[in-house]
């Protein structure tokens, strides 16, 4: 029998309500309130998510996150920074004691990354796992779509989704950013380099680096294609069937009051 997990859709929020959702569906799944939980997101204003142990000291151009009308929020989860604007993005919610889930991260996300290889085969592109020759190599940048980690898609060996996971109270929680389009112009003006010189270094090989949805499909895709492709590739790639869940107000109440405390202040944003 097909196990039956909710699909939320919050469709275009803050990304400090997008995290506080993320947070708060975490803890109720925790509580055994709610089943695991497949949660469709995007953004507005468009926000730049950081990693839980990035710095933003000497990293992150605030100054230039501000002027574009973003809007900086840190997750939960671990990895480098991301521009959340022409996108995508999902969320997993599945307990670490579920009988699919592998104990090792790196598994875990090979089995959660299936319904992502699907969702692309959906939209007609050849996407793959990545499975990186060498994860002794260490980077110094700071943009998360710069590098593909194990398991994540690429499509012609370019980064197609980026993907953070984390552990906490019994739960897996992974999220990530599946791009319709980039603009890797405004993205590379949001971080601190030495020179202008070692910026446009970066900002020329990105395109070698990466790619969005419509590139990789050779056409413009709608998001509410792109939703269904990947709705659709989560139910095959998991064998799971999907429930339409909509938040209670008192939910809701939850969310908002998590999103004041932590995800709209100082201290939690811009504690390292």
């Amino acid at each position: 029998m097909t196990e039956t997990w909710y699909f939320l859709d919050t469709h275009k929020q803050t990304p400090a309500y997008n995290m506080a959702v993320d947070e708060c569906l975490l803890q109720w799944h925790s509580e055994g309130k709610i089943p695991p939980v497949l949660r469709f997101y995007e953004w507005l204003p468009a926000g730049l998510s950081i990693g839980y142990f990035q710095k933003t000291k000497n990293k992150i151009d605030l100054e230039a996150v501000k002027k574009n009308g973003f809007q900086l929020v840190r997750r939960l989860t671990g990895g480098r920074a991301v521009l959340h604007d022409q996108e995508l993005t999902y969320s997993i919610i599945v307990s670490e004691q579920h009988p699919r889930m592998p104990k090792s991260v790196k598994e875990a996300y090979l089995v959660l990354s299936q319904g992502l290889l699907e969702g692309f085969r959906n939209l007609g592109i050849a996407a793959d796992f990545a499975i990186p020759e060498d994860k002794l190599a260490t980077t110094q940048s700071a943009v998360c779509f710069e590098e593909p980690s194990w398991y994540e898609l690429v499509v012609d060996n370019k980064k197609a989704a980026g993907s953070a996971q984390t552990r906490k109270q019994g739960v897996i929680l992974q999220h990530g950013s599946i791009p319709l389009s980039v603009d890797n112009d405004t993205l590379y003006d949001l971080f601190v380099y030495r020179n202008e010189q070692v910026k446009q270094r970066a900002r020329a090989a990105y395109d070698d680096k990466a790619i969005d949805i419509d590139k990789a499909a050779g056409r413009n895709v709608s998001l509410e294609e792109t939703k269904q492709a990947f709705k659709a590739g989560f139910e095959q790639g998991l064998a799971i069937q999907l429930e339409t869940f909509k938040l209670s107000d008192e939910q809701e109440q939850a969310v908002n009051e998590l999103m004041h405390s932590k995800y709209l202040t100082d201290e939690w944003n811009y504690s390292r």
